[in-house]
């Protein structure tokens, strides 16, 4: 996916520009992050909650359309219902393409966030450069991608990002050694071909257990993972804080999604087919979250819990701002906007409905054009018919007229 991994590149720089900073704690690295990335995305949140606050406005018109033309499936109210649902969004001055944009712009950069705070030690020298010397030693052994895809079996890693055939480069032994657990990491060392530079493995597990650790968890580790290491340990503060995780990510998206709800719900008390999809998809979708959170690393865990959290302080600013706004004068402004893209275009109101109407007249004319051609193909045959000279139908003197008086019909053609 090119379009994420430049995103993810850009992104990089920022994150690795906070570590630089001084902010090696990874766990508060990706709370700034966080932070900086939905600050620059506010302007397209408020973009697209304008957008729903006049999507609940227009509903109740787009409804009337919708029951006007329901159950007629033929092209020509087809085409007049979208005609109308146009003048609707016309009069309001909104593009029925309006939140895609934003949702366009912002998939690509969602997708590159997880790859950045996934595969932190390739976008972060300073992180990459702790493992400089524990990877040399690891690629010098002979059989080392076979003794790493064992150790990833045996101990249920599921976080590795790795391929599991082939060679490993430099860049999959960073990402394994970036997955591992400080229990793991003693695990490691005692491999047998591995324990001759042990006192290596257990220096590198040292220098980075600060900087993964965050409130007692391990940002790399996932929160299933940590569940069972606290079960068998008998550690129940861990299993405490493993299981928060998903629960603050799950609560923290309802919370969102409810604020969103108030912005854009209707004033007429008919939910839409849309709505009533939304309504599920709320429901749905934080649930989804907390179970995908479970063998998640616990940094994407964090990094919803906070993008959550942000969003809902932001959403409560931009709700008291939609309540307070005037809608007619908003509406003004927004098609003031689209008869200045229009102009810019040489697009016309009077230019679409005239669009709309040779559309329905493509579509009626090869109807008219069936019929009339239907009705001289019956005329010509039962003047031919005429021609023919009366004989005993069937006869092999009728069929011989016939082709006798097809003959003579088609001479003149030819020539």
């Amino acid at each position: 996916m090119p379009i994420v991994n430049w995103v993810a590149e850009v992104l990089g720089w920022l994150m690795n520009g906070i570590y630089s900073i001084g902010v090696h704690n990874l766990g508060l690295c990706i709370i700034i992050f966080t932070l900086v990335i939905y600050a620059f995305m506010t302007p397209l949140q408020i973009k697209q909650q304008k957008f729903a606050k006049m999507n609940a406005v227009m509903a109740p018109e787009l409804q009337n359309i919708q029951k006007k033309y329901r159950g007629k499936k033929d092209q020509n109210s087809q085409l007049k219902m979208q005609e109308e649902t146009m003048g609707v969004y016309e009069k309001y001055g909104v593009s029925p393409t309006g939140s895609c944009l934003q949702m366009l712009i912002q998939m690509p950069i969602f997708f590159a966030l997880y790859q950045v705070i996934i595969k932190i030690p390739g976008y972060i020298g300073g992180i990459k450069d702790v493992f400089a010397s524990a990877v040399s030693h690891i690629t010098d052994v002979s059989g080392y991608s076979d003794i790493i895809f064992q150790f990833v079996k045996d101990n249920a890693i599921k976080n590795s990002y790795i391929p599991m055939s082939g060679k490993l480069s430099s860049d999959h032994v960073v990402d394994f050694l970036y997955s591992l657990s400080p229990a793991q990491w003693d695990k490691l060392a005692d491999v047998d071909k591995f324990q001759g530079f042990a006192d290596v493995l257990n220096q590198t597990a040292d220098q980075l257990h600060p900087m993964q650790n965050f409130l007692g968890l391990n940002i790399a580790d996932n929160p299933w993972a940590l569940i069972q290491s606290g079960w068998s340990t008998q550690h129940y503060l861990l299993i405490f804080a493993a299981v928060l995780i998903p629960v603050l990510a799950w609560g923290t998206q309802v919370l969102n999604m409810k604020l969103v709800q108030t912005a854009s719900n209707t004033s007429n008390g008919t939910p839409s087919q849309m709505e009533t999809t939304m309504k599920t998809m709320n429901t749905f979708m934080p649930l989804m979250t907390a179970f995908i959170c479970f063998t998640f690393p616990v940094g994407i865990g964090i990094y919803w819990i906070i993008g959550a959290v942000i969003r809902s302080v932001q959403q409560v600013v931009i709700n008291r701002h939609l309540n307070n706004m005037n809608i007619d004068e908003f509406i003004q402004k927004n098609k003031a906007k689209m008869d200045k893209k229009k102009a810019k275009l040489g697009v016309t109101s009077q230019n679409i409905s005239q669009q709309a109407k040779m559309n329905v007249r493509n579509i009626e004319e090869p109807k008219r054009k069936t019929i009339a051609d239907k009705s001289n193909s019956v005329k010509n045959t039962a003047a031919y018919t005429a021609e023919v000279p009366k004989t005993k139908p069937g006869s092999l003197a009728s069929k011989a007229n016939m082709v006798a008086q097809f003959d003579a019909n088609n001479k003149g053609k030819k020539k």
